[in-house]
C-alpha cells in the first residue's frame, strides 16, 4: 500500500472513531436524561451541589434557615468486623448536625433495621476516640422510598421515641424520618417527591435543586459529568451481568449434582454436606 493510501486510510479510521465517539456521547446523554432523583446514583450527583442539597433538607425538615456546610456523596464507611456501608448522602450543617439521606426503591427489605444499621455506622464513624458521649453529633436519617412502605397513607412519617407509660420524650440525638413518593398530601414535601419522580429539567419549581438538575441534564459541563456517571453505571452493569452468569452456572451445576446423587440413593443430609448448601434447600 502506497504512502498516500495509508494516509487516506488513517484519516478514514480517525473520522470513524470520532463518529463512534460522538454517537456514544449522544447515547450516554440520552440515557442520563432519563434518570430521576429516586435513583441513588443521580441523587448523589445532584445533591453533591450544596445549594441543591440544602433545598431538599429545608423542605423535608421544615427548617427554612438550615445552612449546609458540607456534603459527601456515596460516602464509604468500612469496619473490620461488620458490614461496610455506602451512604448515599451525608450532609453537615453549620451546627455540626449530620443528615443522612438514603434512597430505597426495593420494597422487600427490613427498612427499620436498615436505618438502624446506617445510624450506627454514622455514630461509630463520628464519635472519635477520647470523646464523651455527649459530644456525639445529632443525626437525622431521612429514608426516601418510591412506595408507601408503612401503608398508612402519609407522605412523611417521623419516628417518635418515648420512655415509659407517660409518653415522656426520649431523645438520644438520633432522629429518623421516612418520606415516600407514592402519597400526595398536597404538602411541599409531596411536591418535592413529585419532582423527584420526574427530574424534568424544564420544571424550575424546586429552586436550587431544579437549577442543578437543569445543569446536569442540559448544559455541557453537566452533561460531561453525567456521561462519565452513565458510562460507569453501564460498565458496572456489564460486570454484574458476568458475575451473575457465573453464579447461575454454579447453581445449575449444583442442581445437577444434587439430582445425580439423589438417583444414587444418597441421603439428603449427605447431599447437603457435599454440595455445601442448607439442608432446607436440598
Amino acid at each position: 500500500m502506497g504512502k498516500k493510501n495509508k494516509q487516506k486510510k488513517s484519516r478514514k479510521d480517525n473520522v470513524k472513531k470520532q463518529m463512534q465517539s460522538i454517537r456514544l456521547r449522544e447515547e450516554l446523554i440520552a440515557q442520563a436524561k432519563q434518570f430521576n432523583l429516586l435513583s441513588n446514583v443521580f441523587l448523589s450527583v445532584a445533591l453533591k451541589d450544596i445549594p441543591a442539597c440544602q433545598h431538599v433538607l429545608r423542605i423535608i425538615t421544615g427548617i427554612k434557615d438550615l445552612k449546609v456546610k458540607e456534603v459527601r456523596t456515596q460516602y464509604y464507611i468500612s469496619k473490620l468486623t461488620s458490614h461496610d456501608a455506602v451512604l448515599d448522602i451525608l450532609a453537615e450543617d453549620g451546627d455540626g448536625k449530620l443528615y443522612n439521606i438514603e434512597i430505597q426503591r426495593a420494597d422487600t427489605l427490613d427498612h427499620a433495621r436498615r436505618t438502624r444499621f446506617y445510624g450506627a455506622m454514622v455514630d461509630s464513624e463520628f464519635l472519635q476516640k477520647g470523646k464523651n458521649y455527649d459530644e456525639m453529633p445529632e443525626v437525622q436519617i431521612i429514608y426516601i422510598s418510591e412506595t408507601d412502605i408503612w401503608k398508612q397513607g402519609k407522605t412523611i412519617y417521623h419516628v417518635q421515641k418515648s420512655l415509659g407509660d407517660e409518653n415522656m420524650p426520649y431523645d438520644d440525638g438520633k432522629h429518623v424520618t421516612y418520606v415516600n413518593a407514592a402519597v400526595d398530601d398536597g404538602s411541599a414535601i409531596a411536591k418535592l417527591m413529585e419532582y423527584f419522580k420526574t427530574a424534568d429539567p424544564k420544571d424550575m419549581s424546586q429552586g436550587d435543586l431544579s437549577k442543578r438538575v437543569q445543569f446536569l441534564k442540559c448544559e455541557k459541563g453537566g452533561q460531561d459529568i453525567m456521561c462519565q456517571v452513565t458510562d460507569r453505571i453501564l460498565e458496572e452493569g456489564k460486570k454484574e451481568g458476568k458475575r451473575e452468569g457465573k453464579r447461575e452456572g454454579k447453581r445449575e451445576q449444583a442442581r445437577l449434582t444434587v439430582l445425580n446423587l439423589a438417583k444414587m440413593g444418597m441421603s439428603v443430609e449427605k447431599i447437603a454436606e457435599i454440595v455445601e448448601v442448607n439442608i432446607g434447600l436440598v
